[in-house]
């Protein structure tokens, strides 16, 4: 049995706050464009959007970055006790760059038994 699927085009997730086209936007805006088109949305969507991109694995970061918008408070009411987390998460410093360790000075291996010893036969 083959099935249909819809042509009309992509849909949003029903949990998605916003339009798929203002999440289009949003995902692909250059940093310097986002808090423009992030203040543009009311306080408890951009909450709730914080918790949608901040539950998916590869929009995890962006969620962070929205989440940074809202106050703490406008994330519990939008989130529950998850939204604490976030916001914590959220205004943690970055990570320090991870510098490599010190490496010892590479030496030569010496083999006692090599290739150019002279064998002699009695």
């Amino acid at each position: 049995m083959i099935q249909g699927h819809p042509t009309s085009g992509a849909e949003a997730d029903r949990d998605c706050p916003v339009p798929l086209a203002t999440l289009g936007e949003i995902y692909r805006a250059e940093p310097e464009d986002l808090p423009d088109l992030l203040n543009a949305l009311p306080v408890q969507t951009r909450a709730k959007l914080a918790g949608y991109l901040y539950a998916k694995s590869h929009t995890h970061k962006l969620g962070l970055t929205v989440a940074r918008t809202c106050g703490k408070d406008d994330l519990v009411k939008a989130l529950g006790e998850i939204g604490a987390v976030v916001h914590g998460q959220a205004h943690l410093p970055p990570p320090k760059p991870v510098q490599a360790a010190p490496t010892a000075p590479q030496t030569r291996k010496i083999s006692l038994g090599g290739s150019g010893a002279k064998r002699s036969f009695d």
